[in-house]
């Protein structure tokens, strides 16, 4: 079964060149073309493509709107971007509005099927020409001034420091005297209102924000939290 593929891509070069790319694999099919991202959603709505080629920055409507638009509208339907960026900061605003994959417009032809291959086929990678960069970014010590995080509570502040320090939710309801249950509910709020996806990427954004050194807050009672210490479940509680 072939994949019918839509390009909406402001350069006619570049779309020409997409369209000889995939024409060389048997896997995809281009069944329209769009010249901007107003064009795109016209023909996303009448086409009803399997996977739209997406470039970010086009006259009239750009790439971001126009995928937030085909992800509300049709949520299956694959929108990998194609730029010649290789900024992380393009990638995540990309993945945010919905996109499931990024192409550097520059990678070699069989990279270009090989990943959008792998892509239909439910694996969710990124291309080569960025990987380096977004690890990179995540390392990076990028310190954000205290006090810029307004969109979250002063509980929510609290458990996220302790995410960064390393506590396990068991840990965190200990020093909170809450449940584990409104723990749980403080992180899938945080999740949320930071646009991430799990506990992995939020302890790195912590960490990143400097949060672990944040002041300790006041534990269940009286006692200071206790300090990290290499998991052990032997190891009996204070």
């Amino acid at each position: 079964m072939t994949t019918r593929t839509l390009i909406i891509d402001d350069n006619d070069l570049a779309r020409r060149g997409i369209q000889a790319i995939l024409a060389s694999s048997l896997q995809f099919e281009v069944i329209g073309a769009a010249s901007d991202g107003q064009e795109g959603l016209a023909a996303v709505r009448a086409l009803a493509p399997d996977l739209v080629l997406m470039d970010l920055r086009m006259p009239r409507l750009g790439g971001l709107e126009a995928i937030r638009t085909i992800k509300e509208e049709s949520p299956s339907i694959i929108v990998v971007v194609l730029s010649v960026s290789d900024d992380p900061q393009d990638l995540f605003e990309a993945m945010r509005c919905g996109a499931q994959g990024y192409l550097i417009k520059n990678v070699a032809s069989d990279l270009w099927l090989d990943y959008l291959t792998a892509l239909v086929q439910g694996d969710t990678r990124i291309s080569r020409g960025i990987a380096e960069r977004i690890l990179q970014e995540f390392m990076r010590p990028t310190k954000i001034p205290r006090g810029t995080l307004p969109t979250l509570t002063a509980r929510e502040k609290e458990i996220l420091a302790l995410v960064a320090r390393g506590l396990a939710n068991k840990e965190i309801s200990a020093s909170l005297a809450i449940t584990e249950g409104t723990v749980k509910r403080h992180l899938e709020n945080i999740l949320a209102k930071l646009h991430l996806r799990n506990r992995v990427e939020l302890a790195t954004f912590a960490v990143t924000q400097g949060l672990a050194q944040a002041e300790r807050p006041p534990a269940a009672r009286g006692d200071g939290v206790p300090p990290i210490k290499p998991t052990d479940s032997s190891e009996p509680k204070r």
